[in-house]
């Protein structure tokens, strides 16, 4: 194919290759220089750019540049820039974009014009020799951007940033003595890498408060019981009770709740109850009901909640309370006492639940339950059983399906 003289061979370049490479002839440039089946389309288009804006592309158009690292130093060479100093394919086209930014803006570039810099961390150190701060502090490749980050804000602001300019602390750390110091307070108090920044956030807060945080501010402290213990300490409650890492922050929160309450929560407040095991007691304690009848630390807290709601209805459970009963179980015997059915027909842990509740329900309609109310059948038989009485079928136990 030859065009205005010149020859090319078409079966060495694809069709984006052919556009560049014609709209360079029509242009009247020299293509030879980027006619090349080394070069992708996109790189030819750099190339051609830089010939019709009359530019040496030669410092540019090699196969090691891509395209946007070849724009990156065609940007740099039509503003004049000294562009020695990123043009080397060591640095990826985003490391090139900011060093090219620092020349432009006539800051020393040579700073942060390192490949061991990030791009992200280029940015940082870009920035803030844009502010005209001391960016030795940070200026580190051991600094990630987001700490560059926070450290770089500390300075713009006038704060003292190398209290917290170290290693040891992560950018979430960072930020919270970062805000701590813009307000004016003591980060000397949350300043420890044992603190997650989330810990570090409700010293923080506990501060700006005026809390006493000394109670909370201890790494012993997961951050639901610092939180637990500063909500008691913002509420004037005496925290001292359950400020104990030996309990889980929901077991702090129920006591604290109780607390709240006015309530007597030293019958609770040990950490052999679970804190649902606790809010069943708290519960029949806001309510006023006898409650010995179920803090027994083996009864679960559905067994509880079962008891508690018989004793809360003036139910006289009291007989039942055996942990050797599920709460299922107890749960058909309340059921059957609401009824006020005679619930000593079933209420033996002999019986699964699904049992006696063949029986309650058969007791509830008025029905002769003594033909199967045994253990020893399955709740289907039973089932079976009941539904034939129901309609006036007889069906024995031995009839009965298994």
């Amino acid at each position: 194919m030859t065009i205005n003289g010149i020859t090319i061979d078409e079966s060495k370049f694809n069709s984006s290759q052919m556009v560049e490479i014609c709209i360079g002839i029509d242009e009247c440039i020299d293509v030879s220089i980027y006619a090349d089946p080394k070069f992708t389309w996109e790189q030819m288009a750099e190339i051609r750019a830089g010939l019709e804006n009359r530019i040496d592309v030669s410092i540019y158009a090699a196969k090691k540049y891509g395209w946007r690292k070849m724009q990156q130093i065609r940007f740099g060479l039509e503003k004049g820039l000294d562009i020695s100093i990123y043009a080397d394919p060591k640095y990826d086209w985003r490391q090139m974009h900011h060093i090219r930014k620092g020349l432009v803006k006539g800051i020393n570039a040579s700073i942060y014009a390192d490949p061991k810099f990030t791009w992200e961390q280029m940015a940082e150190i870009r920035a803030g020799l844009e502010n005209r701060i001391d960016v030795s502090i940070y200026a580190d490749p051991k600094f990630t951007s987001k700490q560059m980050h926070e450290i770089r804000l500390g300075l713009e602001k006038g704060l003292d940033a190398s209290i917290y300019a170290a290693k040891k602390y992560d950018c979430s750390q960072m930020a919270q003595i970062r805000l701590g110091l813009e307000k004016g307070l003591d980060v000397s108090i949350y300043a420890d890498p044992k603190f997650t920044s989330l810990r570090m956030g409700l010293i923080r807060g506990g501060l700006l408060d005026k809390v006493d945080v000394s109670v909370y501010a201890d790494p012993k402290y997961g951050y639901g019981q610092m939180q637990e213990i500063r909500w008691g300490l913002e509420r004037g409650i005496d925290v001292s009770i359950y400020a104990d890492p030996k309990f889980t922050w929901e077991q702090m929160h129920e006591i604290c709740m109780g607390l709240e309450k006015g309530i007597d929560v030293s019958i609770y407040a040990d950490p052999m109850y679970d804190y649902k095991q606790m809010r069943q007691i708290r519960f029949g304690l806001e309510d006023e009901v006898d409650i010995s009848i179920y803090t027994a630390p083996k009864l679960t807290w559905e067994q509880m909640w079962e008891i508690r709601t018989a004793v809360t209805k003036g139910l006289d459970i009291s007989k039942y309370t055996d942990p050797k009963f599920t709460w299922e179980q107890m749960h058909e015997i309340r059921m059957g006492l609401e009824d006020r059915i005679d619930v000593s027909i079933y209420a033996d842990p002999k019986f699964t639940w699904e049992q006696m509740w063949e029986i309650r329900t058969a007791l509830t309609k008025g029905r002769d339950v003594s033909k199967y109310a045994d253990p020893k059948l399955t709740w289907k038989q039973m089932h079976e059983i009941r539904m034939g009485l129901e309609r006036d079928i007889e069906v024995s136990a031995h009839n009965a399906k298994h």
